[in-house]
């Protein structure tokens, strides 16, 4: 596993050992990266804000940073995947632009200021994603114009909240994202 573009393209990244963390594979996260800046629903990266919830080794949050966002916030609640999310933050010189949260993303602390683009990653069959929405909305991690990508396992069925309209869906061998912004805004 390695950051695919940016200024720190070709970066390998540590994942912390056994089964509990699955991280978002190079293909997946260079076909929704294309997406985000070049595709028909782009976001400029350049200087913006991001949230990577369940961010397990920070491959997503990270990537971001390599290609120009000026913060991350990470959330992340098990010991091991912390301690990797932290050498890899060191290991890419970022720690002036990454915060690392101790929480549940289903519970997460207020944001000190909401996110342009927010990256949610837990693990597969679990229906955490929608949960963890609410309860991002609810702390004010989103604004009007926030773009959420949610990771999930191909074959799991998501209802959206009320408040959230999905604008693209893409597979990726077992992972399916979902591209989701407030209803009104696409």
């Amino acid at each position: 596993m390695r950051i695919v573009a940016g200024k720190h393209r070709g970066r390998p990244l540590a994942a912390p050992p056994g089964p509990d963390i699955r991280p978002t594979s190079d293909r997946a996260r260079e076909g929704v990266y294309n997406i985000l800046e070049h595709g028909r629903i782009a976001i400029d990266l350049n200087d913006a804000h991001v949230l990577d919830a369940f961010a397990g080794t920070g491959a997503l949050g990270l990537e971001a940073l390599s290609r120009g966002a000026r913060h991350v916030t990470f959330i992340e609640n098990a010991r091991g995947a912390r301690r990797a999310l932290t050498e890899n933050i060191a290991a890419c010189d970022e720690e002036d632009q990454a915060t690392v949260v101790q929480a549940d993303a289903t519970n997460p602390p207020p944001a000190s200021r909401p996110v342009d683009l927010a990256f949610l990653d837990p693990p597969y069959k679990t229906g955490l994603v929608a949960p963890a929405l609410i309860a991002l909305d609810r702390r004010g991690w989103f604004h009007d114009d926030t773009l959420i990508v949610a990771e999930m396992s191909s074959g799991e069925d998501f209802a959206s909240p009320e408040f959230l309209e999905e604008i693209d869906r893409r597979k990726y061998g077992a992972a399916q994202m979902l591209f989701l912004c407030r209803r009104g805004s696409a």
